[in-house]
């Protein structure tokens, strides 16, 4: 058996939920669309099976039905097989304490699933990340610094997000020395990307004593084990978008308009998988106008479109305008309608004459199947 079959993954689909607003009201974390075809949990899982890892769990926790209806069987992953592939985890109850409140409970909570698992190693990651990383190069990593726990860290301005950043301090050679939450740093930080490698082993006796201890995060006992040296951090020079809030999710989006981001993030050596949807090209009418946008098939464009990402099967009418703004899919812009910086959600109806406007730092949002 390879290394890389010696793996398991494990993907926490909800776990930024509640710093997204309404954008997760009715999906997890996981299912948010991104960049006019994908999914976010699309990165999480591409990442995992293009390191060879072929045995990978879902966790969940609530409004996952968008999220198994994308994920499937994980056909689309290679990973509808007989033994290991994918495995939807649905949420389970601590008695007389409701739902998991972090990561290290959740992983408590399907211990028996990680404990049944024939692999050497656990790769846990979170879906906040937009980041095509070589999910290989993290395990060698952890293999030869000889660690117990390996952490995927990367310099990223923490003023951007408000809260929820665990910045590192890493010594010389690579062990951490100190992990802190949300502390008064300013710039560019070591910041924690919620990607890590654990020995199994030790991380079944880690949950069990820490959730025995009334810790529910894996941040809760990182600092005990950087004390006895057995926390490797492994940088990352991957471009990563980290998405915590709406603004974050717009700035993610309109990145991929920059054609070396697109390289990057859709690197061909390492393909971004995601759920296939037949329907024909997008069709452009005598009188549209199209600029730096992407534009996704199944679109109907009649009118103009600047700086923008339209999804699957949108529709903008004759006269209308759309600038600086994300259509999610199945999206009507009647005629003469006017968007700028706007997040439409899935089957949203802008009827004619419409003016809808929002601003680079606070983009406006509607819900879906809003009609105005």
């Amino acid at each position: 058996m390879s290394e890389s079959n010696k793996v398991l993954g494990i993907i926490f689909s909800n776990m930024h939920d509640d710093r997204m607003g309404d954008l997760t009201m009715a999906r997890t974390m996981g299912s948010v669309p991104y960049g006019g075809r994908y999914r976010l949990v699309d990165f999480a899982l591409s990442n995992m099976v293009n390191a060879g890892i072929r045995n990978v769990g879902l966790v969940t926790k609530s409004n996952y039905h968008s999220l198994m209806d994308h994920v499937g069987s994980g056909r689309e992953w290679d990973l509808a097989r007989k033994i290991g592939g994918l495995t939807i985890l649905p949420p389970f109850a601590r008695a007389a304490a409701g739902i998991y409140r972090g990561n290290l409970e959740a992983l408590n909570g399907i211990s028996a699933f990680i404990r049944s698992a024939k692999a050497s190693y656990v790769l846990v990651c979170d879906c906040d990340l937009v980041a095509n990383i070589d999910f290989a190069a993290l395990l060698a990593c952890h293999q030869q610094n000889g660690a117990g726990i390996t952490l995927l860290y990367g310099r990223h301005d923490v003023a951007s997000h408000g809260g929820d950043n665990v910045v590192l301090s890493v010594g010389e050679d690579g062990f951490l020395r100190d992990a802190v939450l949300d502390p008064d740093a300013k710039g560019e930080q070591d910041v924690y990307l919620n990607i890590a490698v654990f020995d199994k082993e030790l991380l079944l006796r880690l949950t069990a004593d820490g959730v025995n201890h009334g810790k529910y995060s894996i941040h809760d006992i990182l600092q005990e084990q950087a004390q006895a040296r057995n926390v490797y951090c492994c940088p990352t020079q991957s471009c990563f978008f980290r998405i915590h809030n709406m603004v974050d999710y717009f700035a993610a989006n309109m990145a991929l308009l920059d054609g070396g981001v697109r390289e990057e993030i859709f690197y061909r050596g390492r393909p971004v998988l995601t759920k296939i949807r037949d329907q024909a090209p997008a069709k452009y009418g005598l009188n549209s106008s199209v600029k730096n946008s992407l534009v996704a098939d199944g679109c109907i464009i009649e009118g103009t479109v600047e700086n923008s990402i339209l999804f699957r099967g949108v529709k903008v009418g004759a006269g209308a305008v759309v600038r600086n703004s994300i259509l999610m899919q199945d999206t009507v812009v009647d005629d003469n309608a006017q968007l700028e910086y706007v997040i439409l959600d899935k089957d949203v109806l802008i009827r004619d004459g419409r003016r809808l406007a929002g601003y680079l730092t606070y983009p406006l949002y509607v819900p879906k199947k809003s009609h105005i």
